[in-house]
């Protein structure tokens, strides 16, 4: 079996997923009702902006809160939405099956987190739809909002990946998602006490999620923040393609 037909197998499963569906509608209402408050102010406070030539436009104001909070809400989407790739078929008893048809450990875990990766741009798509619909009224500040969408797009594959990697080591989906969860905030939260003591430029701060995420949401592209979240991603793919790997020689 290909990767491409394992991305098909993938795929067709995600869809008949009653879960996936109803996350992606629950999460874009709670968007679009975001959307509309936030347009809302943006133009309640049009006549103050007006004498301000250099103040935030409709891309610091809506569009780029917007997507923050699409950040906030794929800590809990992403575990939930990945914690069965590998964990449900542990359960099911359908990974030796996976294994019988000659798939390598990489192709599998490479096949779930394209078709969960995919899911999770169409949903980012999706949102940016929303402050795009009124671009043409604007001016937009185009090169920051694509720096603020290439942010979330990483941060989402980044999520993926942790999620992905959590799903491979247990049995149990909510088990996964728990821990996926768990460390996606700690990776987000990790500097909070030396932000606390006022150290901006440590270690610990370059570990944390929040650094390089923040960077981008501002119009700040680094090729270190890339790096970074490239890395976190290979990091999580090779461990879980080890476990499972692992667990097809045991049997």
């Amino acid at each position: 079996m290909s990767f491409l037909a394992m991305f098909r197998l993938e795929l067709r499963r995600l869809r008949v997923q009653p879960l996936a569906w109803v996350l992606l509608a629950l999460s874009l209402a709670w968007l679009g009702w975001c959307f509309t408050r936030l347009l809302g102010d943006f133009l309640a406070g049009e006549i103050q902006r007006a004498a301000l030539p250099d103040g935030p436009g409709y891309v610091d104001l809506v569009a780029v809160p917007l997507l923050g909070q699409l950040a906030q809400l794929a800590f809990l989407v992403v575990p939930l939405l990945a914690m069965s790739t590998l964990a449900g078929e542990r359960r099911n008893g359908t990974l030796p099956l996976l294994f019988a048809a000659g798939l390598p450990a990489s192709r599998i875990v490479l096949g779930k987190y394209a078709v969960l990766l995919l899911w999770l741009l169409a949903w980012l798509l999706l949102t940016l739809a929303m402050p795009l619909s009124l671009a043409h009224a604007t001016t937009p500040d185009w090169g920051k909002l694509a720096a603020a969408t290439l942010g979330i797009a990483l941060m989402l594959a980044a999520l993926a990946a942790l999620a992905v990697a959590a799903s491979t080591f247990t049995a149990h989906p909510a088990i996964a998602a728990a821990v996926a969860l768990l460390l996606g905030l700690a990776l987000w939260t990790v500097n909070l006490g030396a932000q606390m003591a006022g150290i901006d430029d440590g270690a610990i701060n370059w570990l944390a999620m929040s650094t390089h995420e923040q960077n981008l949401l501002r119009g700040l592209v680094s090729t270190a923040d890339i790096l970074w979240f490239v890395l976190l991603i290979v990091v999580c793919l090779a461990l879980a393609t080890r476990r499972l790997a692992a667990d097809k020689e045991r049997g």
